[in-house]
């Protein structure tokens, strides 16, 4: 276990694991293994006639998670349930899934501790890396092509539209001006020249660059949007979606999907406000600020 994996703080835990209501020899969904915290609170619940299906398309974070679902299997010796974990992205969800088959199904929008965490995965400005971002190794754009390779009319674009940043122009010239971008170091201080701190303003003048470009590499909305597709035809009746959403970006999709699937008797609500957290658990995990729940139950 990395130092990362063993100081895994899971956000908004038992929240989630109280709305998802998980009962002994139930089928659940994890959809964003990450370090497994989640999915180790489940698997505890199911009892031997159970079975925990987890996703992740970041096969670093997959091995992390099988090993810490390993030891809690050894753990739990007759009284495991059945684990299967499927490294691929979870809108893949309905290839691996039988329909009508799960009581809950949970998802954790947020970027892992082990992603954030490293540098060498290049998610983070804190610590000088390789300009990369992408969840999937295997395949994919990473963020040093899209910064170097897209003309700076899209690069503003994709900034203004996945960042929320309103200085995306001003931004978007500085970054094709500095080119080659290779760094994360590099490219928050460029965005830093281009865009200096506003006044009052408490975060990183590049934190919506950078959230921008790890959304657009990973093509993270629309993988939101294919789960919330999938999910009712994956859920039994009376089965339980609880998502965690980080930016507006993700909660709005979820605000919207499970209130457009109220409309046509898909989903009840259980949710009208998003559950965020508790100031104990900010101050435990200051990353679960930002977090925000909000949970539909299958008509």
């Amino acid at each position: 276990m990395t130092k990362t994996a063993e100081r895994h703080a899971s956000v908004l835990f038992q929240e989630a694991i109280d709305f998802l209501r998980v009962r002994a020899g139930g089928t659940y969904v994890d959809c964003t293994l990450g370090l497994a915290g989640h999915a180790e609170g489940i698997a505890r619940l199911l009892g031997p006639e159970g079975r925990l299906i987890g996703f992740d398309r970041d096969h670093e974070a997959l091995d992390l998670a099988k090993m810490r679902l390993a030891r809690v299997m050894n753990e739990l010796g007759s009284q495991a349930p059945q684990v299967t974990l499927v490294g691929e992205a979870f809108s893949s969800i309905a290839e691996h899934v039988k329909p009508g088959s799960v009581d809950g199904l949970l998802a954790d929008f947020g970027v892992s501790s082990l992603q954030f965490d490293e540098a060498y995965r290049g998610f983070s400005f804190q610590a000088d890396g390789p300009l990369d971002m992408r969840m999937d190794t295997r395949r994919g754009p990473t963020a040093a092509q899209v910064v170097n390779e897209e003309d700076e009319r899209e690069l503003a674009n994709l900034i203004y539209e996945y960042g929320e940043e309103r200085r995306s122009r001003r931004i978007a010239r500085a970054i094709v001006r500095g080119r080659p971008v290779t760094t994360t170091g590099q490219l928050a201080r460029l965005v830093a020249s281009a865009a200096p701190p506003m006044k009052q303003e408490r975060i990183h003048p590049a934190t919506r660059t950078f959230q921008a470009l790890r959304i657009f590499v990973n093509r993270e909305l629309d993988e939101i949007k294919a789960l919330f597709e999938a999910a009712p035809k994956l859920l039994k009746p009376s089965a339980r979606l609880v998502v965690i959403s980080f930016h507006s970006l993700e909660d709005r999709i979820a605000k919207d999907s499970l209130r457009e699937g109220a409309q046509k008797g898909i989903w009840e609500i259980l949710t009208r406000k998003p559950v965020t957290a508790s100031e104990e658990e900010i101050e435990r995990n200051p990353r679960s600020r930002s977090a925000k729940l909000r949970a539909g139950e299958r008509k």
